[in-house]
């Protein structure tokens, strides 16, 4: 069975059972099953952020078993990142084009068998070629999840489902080192990727039951948008990943800056002339649009150093292991779910401007007491700091998505999401790339002059030489204070952008009684949408 609603971007009911009206002044009811498929939706996106963060955990094993080289390490992590990165535009827009949920099942079926490959592999080579494979499902599933999300559920409801959304993310992001360092610990590396299986098998069976399939007004394809944005994305990330590590200067990594440079400009000119584009670039004038835009690439830029440079400090510095890593994440893990939660009840009334803004400079005050941990503090400092992490980014992500989201026209909800996971995506590379040199340049400057140059090189190097340990660990401590001030820098930036650019929708005033909008009153267009069953 299928229609064709004529209605705002997620128009639906009050409830179950209630009614809303639609352009046309006709009722239109809710999905009654659209918390279920928010369940869909979360577990989809959890298989995704499990994979990545578990994976840093097997890294030691699956180098002696495999007899990996430094080089099989470095690609069999960067090949996903290049490949998931460099597609996800693309993704969005086939996923516009011939349906959200039948591109996110065919994310998840092509995810599900590569982690199943890469669990046997035998050699660095296959596992290589198997986390390119589960990188193209990464990005075929991330886009549709939040472009259904949208398109699911009403102006309403959205902030409490980006909400769950966003929590369950972070509970991934949390639990993978926890859940792989025991996997490692109770059976071998290739669990790390076998848990993969039944996930993505469970999301696709209840997404087939469950989900209504959404696409776009058809448009003619965008091969030559396509091409030039995954040269571009992938280009953009790979010098992002290597410049601090080669230089500008390496022809390679020169090569890479120049095809991404390149590329990019010439996509944005294509698509500002192409008369069906991939990307209208018209969304990029609206001052929403892009404050939100530029506070999630500020946001997750200091995120990223966050994990690269915190996890370092806690297992060389403080001596904790990978699950005990982890679970010094728990605190902002609990911290974002509660959060989430209040700030999702709280949006209708305060705006997505307020809660952004106070969201961000919570994470700056998290930011700020990170700077301030010493060698020989313990738990409390770090917890405070990741409570206060972690409501910050409960209060301020949502926030920041809605309004992101809610100035995306609904026939380019694909491709809409895809341009929040590929901001968030280079956001958080640069932040590993620019806080990594940061932390790498002061903690080889803070060390003795005399110290040998593979101390200056790794400080777990470092820290296994006899009358440099001490050093090492206050020169990491003062290098990790510089890169979190300067995380701290980006965020508070990013407060300041949303205060002046970000609107979103305003609070609610509208009484429990009053009447309920109709296609009279001025709102947010959407344009007609194919939903089926």
């Amino acid at each position: 069975m299928e229609w064709e609603p004529q209605h705002e971007p997620g128009a639906a009911g009050r409830a179950d059972g209630q009614q809303v009206r639609d352009r046309d002044d006709r009722p239109s009811a809710r999905d009654p099953r659209r918390w279920w498929i928010l369940v869909v939706l979360c577990l989809s996106t959890l298989v995704l952020v499990i994979d990545n963060m578990v994976l840093t955990v097997a890294v030691p094993a699956i180098t002696d078993d495999l007899d990996a080289s430094t080089t099989d390490v470095q690609w069999i992590i960067e090949s996903y990142i290049l490949v998931f990165a460099g597609l996800l535009l693309t993704a969005g827009s086939l996923s516009d084009r011939f349906g959200r949920r039948k591109v996110m099942i065919l994310g998840l079926a092509l995810f599900g068998a590569a982690s199943l490959v890469a669990t046997y592999a035998g050699s660095p080579e296959m596992l290589i070629a198997a986390r390119v494979l589960m990188g193209v499902g990464g990005a075929l599933v991330m886009p549709s999840t939040l472009s259904i999300l949208i398109t699911v559920f009403d102006e309403d409801e959205r902030p409490k489902a980006i909400a769950a959304w966003s929590a369950v993310a972070m509970v991934g992001l949390v639990g993978g080192p926890v859940l792989g360092g025991a996997l490692i610990s109770d059976f071998w590396w290739g669990a790390v990727f076998l848990i993969n299986v039944p996930i993505a098998a469970l999301a696709i069976g209840a997404a087939l039951l469950l989900m209504p399939e959404s696409k776009g007004p058809w448009r003619k394809p965008d091969i030559p948008g396509m091409l030039l944005s995954m040269t571009g994305m992938t280009a953009l990330v790979w010098t992002i990943i290597e410049a601090p590590k080669t230089g500008l200067g390496d022809p390679l990594t020169l090569a890479a800056a120049i095809a991404a440079a390149v590329s990019l400009v010439a996509f944005a000119v294509w698509e500002s002339r192409t008369d069906a584009p991939m990307v209208p670039v018209e969304l990029f004038r609206n001052k929403v649009f892009t404050g939100a835009s530029f506070s999630l690439v500020l946001l997750t830029f200091a995120n990223g150093g966050l994990m690269l440079v915190l996890t370092q400090y806690l297992q060389f510095v403080v001596g904790y292991s990978a699950t005990e890593t982890g679970l010094a994440f728990a605190p902002m893990a609990v911290a974002v779910i509660a959060f989430n939660t209040i700030g999702a009840a709280l949006l209708p009334r305060t705006g997505n401007r307020v809660m952004a803004v106070v969201g961000l400079l919570t994470i700056a005050a998290g930011f700020g007491a990170l700077a301030t941990l010493s060698a020989g503090d313990g738990w409390g400092l770090l917890s405070v700091a990741m409570l206060l992490m972690g409501a910050g980014g409960g209060l301020a992500m949502p926030a920041a998505i809605a309004a992101l989201m809610g100035a995306v026209p609904e026939e380019h909800a694909g491709v809409g999401s895809a341009l929040n996971d590929t901001i968030q995506q280079a956001g958080a590379a640069l932040g590993v790339a620019i806080l990594g040199a940061v932390l790498s340049g002061t903690y080889r400057n803070e060390l003795p002059d005399e110290a040998p140059e593979a101390a200056k090189e790794s400080v777990a190097v470092a820290l296994k030489l006899p009358g440099l340990a001490d050093a090492a660990r206050d020169a990491f401590t003062q290098a990790m204070s510089n890169s979190f001030v300067a995380g701290g820098i980006g965020v508070v930036a990013a407060a300041v952008l949303a205060a002046v650019l970000l609107q979103g929708r305003e609070p609610s005033k509208a009484g429990p009684n009053d009447p309920e909008p109709t296609a009279a009153e001025p709102s947010a267009a959407g344009p007609e949408q194919t939903v089926a069953h």
